[in-house]
């Protein structure tokens, strides 16, 4: 009998409510996510708040704040520039009058007719909901370009070390922090939180804190083989989390050597993001009714379960929920 992987609400139950919203975390544990994953990154102030990116035009209502309009700028991103507002250039409380909305109103318009109805969440808003929920509901926190963040004087292993730990989140069962940047992780490691660790990797690229430190060269598929793999449990991680295009091609034919070589390697391995609609399944799982519609999500999630990974990050957890259920039955 196979087993159920682990389902981890990406940025709560984005497919449903807008992403990062209260209602997307509340709405993620009433549909039995196992976990949430938020995205870290800080205000002006050092508050750590949750959005998908630190540019936050695609996401809140900020264009339309007529005493932030002189706020927007462009920046160099992890080596992109990007033209926007930040919200490193924001205090919290001002952070705080904006509005939310849904990133991708094109594909998901029941969620964005949900727009203007939450606003911007800090990390102790989510911690606030899981200490308060009904049963046990783990915390996939995900730091986002700590490099860069590190060199404007905003380091978020830090603060995410003193929140968790004034939050007595420290040695939790609960907590697990990921990052795409190894270099944030080992410092996490030295922090001692208790918390499990898993370095994310993309199908292709390479990672901004290499690129920092002159290694360009060392791509994340450069990471994927079984010495490197060994590496990253020496540096004290528990687990990787991959690009699900590693594992599944356009035919939706599946590939788990990888996910075979970490487990060897002592690691758990996790796959992102499961996605109903169209436009995110592979080519052959797709189905009729064009980019929004749902396709053939059930032959694609199971299929990436089957190869035996340890969690799934998906936009609507129940459905996860449900392809494990089927898998675990079999």
């Amino acid at each position: 009998m196979s087993t159920s992987p682990l389902v981890i609400a990406h940025r709560g139950a984005s497919g449903h409510r807008p992403e990062h919203g209260e209602d997307a975390y509340r709405l993620a544990i009433e549909l039995g996510a196992d976990a949430i994953e938020p995205d870290l990154v800080a205000s002006s102030d050092g508050v750590l708040v949750l959005r998908h990116e630190n540019e936050i035009s695609g996401t809140t209502d900020v264009a339309e704040h007529e005493e932030f309009r002189h706020r927007r700028t462009t920046k160099t991103i992890d080596g992109t520039k990007v033209t926007g507002w930040f919200t490193e250039d924001f205090t919290w409380d001002e952070l705080s009058t904006l509005r939310i909305r849904e990133r991708l109103p094109e594909l998901r318009p029941e969620s964005a007719a949900h727009d203007g109805e939450g606003r911007i969440q800090r990390l102790g808003d989510l911690l606030d909901l899981l200490d308060a929920a009904d049963r046990p509901v783990g915390l996939v926190a995900e730091v986002k370009h700590a490099t860069y963040f590190d060199s404007i004087g905003l380091p978020l292993g830090e603060l995410l070390a003193d929140e968790l730990r004034q939050r007595r989140w420290v040695d939790d069962p609960r907590l697990t922090i990921e990052s795409f940047e190894q270099t944030v992780l080992g410092r996490l490691a030295d922090q001692r939180l208790g918390a499990r660790l898993v370095y994310l990797l993309e199908k292709a690229g390479v990672a901004a804190d290499l690129v920092a430190a002159g290694r360009s060269s060392v791509g994340y598929r450069d990471q994927l083989h079984a010495e490197s793999l060994e590496s990253f449990v020496d540096a004290g991680l528990h687990g990787v989390s991959l690009d699900k295009h590693t594992l599944v091609d356009a035919r939706g034919v599946t590939d788990g050597r990888v996910v075979d070589r970490a487990h060897a390697a002592g690691l758990d391995v996790f796959t992102w993001t499961l996605r109903a609609e169209n436009a995110f399944l592979a080519k052959a799982n797709r189905g009729p009714g064009g980019k929004a519609a749902f396709g053939d999500w059930r032959a694609e999630f199971t299929s990436l379960m089957a190869l035996g990974v340890d969690g799934v990050f998906a936009d609507q957890p129940e459905l996860a929920e449900e392809a494990g259920v089927a898998l675990a039955s079999r």
